[in-house]
């Protein structure tokens, strides 16, 4: 009987042991399959690469099969309004969601009306504009400089989100200092990366929006080569760019990337702020989907961060994590819309 007893226990023990075995996945309020639609069509992109790390955190934390399908903005938003009422079908999308609705892109509608705003998970630091390496815009001055004395400065841009609004912030910032001149800054607007890039290549734009992801391997070219590029504006705050690993990102250090950043680069946003742009991870939920459910995902969000594991893994992506519960995301992604449509608005 004492072995029996013995045995059962460290079965017991075991169990307890299991990744998901217990606390949130015994409580089981998502049973199943868990489908977490992107707003990319992408597999390679950013929004799918970090919807993954979250994904597979997810689904040791609550014990269920969990699936990133990447079905486009329009598409998700569909799927989570019309099945997502029961917590088995999640959105995760960045900036773009209240973006695109401030640009007016078809398709896209007020996120805090329509869903449910859910927690941060992490920041894509690399949003950044690059130049050809013979440029002579030496800096982001520079562009500036050249528009406020009538020069024509085209940037290439994906039109009506988080391509756009660094291009909106520097016509911002050209009209404050030089009145009248913001139309000098030209957008060039164009689709995918590839699209930007070979504008640059081709002479076809000065100025291109790009990421340390996509474009850092250009700027490490010989400045003959057509193809060479140099950074001269990351968006991210300097205390973003500040919590990626020492090493940065190919062969361009976090010491490197923090050239381009405040105080180095400044785009003044209004007479007492400047502008800064952190692109952000974010769940989005059903509207009518039930206060627990919120709430546990919270929970299970909320200790996948605290065991610290997950950090390592995103970091090690180039991402920062950045986990925000959904009250505290609601309010703090609520307040980077209101800068951003004063901005938006000003140069209309």
């Amino acid at each position: 009987m004492k072995r029996i007893f013995l045995s059962l226990g460290v079965l017991v023990l075991g169990l307890a042991l299991v990744p998901g075995s217990s606390g949130l996945a015994a409580d089981k309020l998502i049973e199943g399959n868990l489908r977490i639609v992107i707003g990319s069509k992408s597999t390679g992109g950013d929004t799918y690469q970090n919807s993954s790390i979250v994904a597979q955190a997810l689904e040791k934390k609550l014990g269920v099969n969990v699936k990133v399908d990447a079905v486009g903005a329009t598409a998700a938003f569909r799927t989570i309004e019309h099945t997502g009422a029961r917590g088995n079908t999640l959105m995760i999308f960045h900036d773009q969601s209240y973006l695109g609705y401030l640009y007016g892109v078809t398709g896209y509608e007020d996120i805090f009306t329509k869903y449910i705003v859910g927690p941060t998970v992490a920041i894509n630091p690399g949003n950044a504009y690059l130049v050809p390496k013979k440029s002579p815009y030496k800096t982001l001055d520079d562009v500036f400089e050249a528009c406020g004395k009538g020069t024509r400065v085209r940037v290439a841009i994906q039109p009506g989100g988080v391509s756009e609004i660094g291009y909106s912030a520097m016509k911002n910032a050209i009209k404050m200092k030089y009145p009248g001149k913001e139309g000098n800054l030209v957008a060039v607007n164009t689709g995918s990366q590839a699209d930007k890039n070979q504008l640059l290549f081709q002479g076809q734009a000065d100025v291109i929006n790009g990421s340390v992801q996509a474009n850092e391997q250009y700027t490490r070219l010989p400045a003959d080569d057509q193809k060479a590029m140099r950074f001269i504006w990351l968006t991210a705050r300097r205390q973003t760019i500040e919590q990626a690993n020492p090493e940065g990102l190919g062969k361009t250090s976090r010491e490197e990337l923090l050239k381009f950043v405040e105080p180095n680069v400044v785009v003044p946003m209004d007479e007492k702020h400047n502008f800064t742009f952190d692109k952000e991870f974010f769940f989005l939920y059903n509207k009518d989907m039930s206060p627990e459910i919120v709430a546990y995902l919270d929970k299970a969000l909320a200790e996948i961060f605290a065991e610290g594991k997950i950090q390592e893994v995103q970091k090690k992506a180039f991402f920062i994590p950045n986990f925000l519960p959904s009250d505290k995301a609601q309010a703090h992604l609520k307040e980077k819309m209101e800068a951003y449509k004063k901005v938006i608005s000003a140069i209309r």
